[in-house]
């Protein structure tokens, strides 16, 4: 497992880490949606989910039991909310233990806005869980910033414009492009006003009236959709939306570079890749970043540090951890493994 080392190395200490080794444990939330039977939907993202959930228990030494999976497809009985995702992100962290090595991997659709006026350089980079409501960059630094010391916390992001998801970490590996489009503001907007709709029409519990006052709240699409999104989920939302945001009222601070580690499969600005089943994939339906980072573990033969499994998609983090095995991954010598 990845943990911090001090400066002046001792026996008592060499002692502390080997004993560290041994009682750290591995965790993981996997996220994969579809949006199955929408105009959004997309085909790999279970697949990519389910592959890492098999990979990382056979190679990295996960416990199945500690690995927490949520998918849309139509069986599942706990889908991927933003109120089951954040649930289950919060549980991983509150557990956590100097040592432990935390994995949060989603492959679905991202957003990307500029929100916040006075912060110029934050554009609101988010993922978008299956209820349509987003999981911004603010509400992952939120959890981060309560990881214990010598933790280690690595977020696999197959999702358009998640290259800015964890706050302040440094670009090792990403070269600059031009945005290329994605699921449009106008999109989501369109979708959960029909959404607010339907629910309204249907459920006592939302109000005709508060419904027509969220849609005609504000004169951007974004105002609107954190009217909307609050009038269907309440406080059940992005910090980025409720009223009280503010960093300072929230006890919200700017993470370190050395805070997270984000492999994305493309820039805040870029695209990802939904890929079709085909003979090369073995006839499933794959995100390209997830199944060419399957790939590349698949045919190394020992531990990979972050910056050897990332090519041209991206890399987030400090220095050292670029050059850190990947989810604290040691080859096992005496046995070939």
């Amino acid at each position: 497992c990845l943990v911090q080392r001090p400066k002046h190395k001792t026996r008592q200490a060499t002692q502390n880490r080997s004993k560290m080794a041994t009682e750290c444990k591995k965790r993981a939330v996997l996220v994969g949606c579809n949006y199955p039977n929408t105009i959004n939907e997309l085909s790999g993202c279970v697949n990519d989910v389910k592959a890492m959930r098999e990979m990382i228990v056979s190679r990295f030494g996960f416990d199945s039991e500690n690995v927490e999976l949520l998918t849309d497809e139509p069986e599942s009985t706990y889908k991927p909310t933003r109120a089951n995702i954040m649930a289950e992100l919060k549980k991983m962290v509150v557990a956590a233990k100097e040592g432990d090595v935390l994995l949060f991997h989603f492959s679905g659709h991202g957003i990307v806005h500029r929100i916040d006026p006075h912060q110029p350089p934050n554009e609101g980079e988010a993922i978008v869980p299956c209820d349509l409501n987003p999981i911004f960059d603010v509400d992952l630094g939120q959890l981060i910033q309560q990881l214990p010391s010598g933790s280690s916390f690595t977020m696999i992001s197959d999702s358009c414009h998640s290259g800015g998801l964890i706050d302040k970490s440094k670009e090792q590996i990403g070269p600059h492009s031009t945005l290329k489009g994605s699921i449009s503001i106008e999109t989501l907007y369109q979708c959960l006003q029909t959404a607010a709709n339907v629910v309204s029409a249907t459920q006592s519990f939302l109000d005709t009236t508060a419904v027509a006052n969220a849609i005609n709240t504000g004169t951007d699409n974004m105002t609107g959709i954190g009217s909307l999104l609050t009038t269907i989920f309440g406080n059940n939302v992005s910090l980025k939306f409720l009223p009280h945001y503010e960093r300072d009222i929230l006890n919200l601070r700017s993470l370190t570079e050395d805070e997270g580690i984000l492999l994305s499969g493309c820039q805040a600005n870029e695209l990802s890749i939904d890929m079709p089943a085909s003979d090369k994939t073995g006839g499933k339906a794959f995100g390209a970043f997830t199944y060419t980072v399957l790939k590349v573990i698949k045919e190394s033969n020992g531990a990979l540090t972050n910056r050897q499994l990332v090519q041209h998609p991206c890399l987030y983090c400090s220095d050292e951890n670029a050059d850190a095995a990947f989810l604290g991954h040691q080859s096992n010598t005496t046995t070939g493994a």
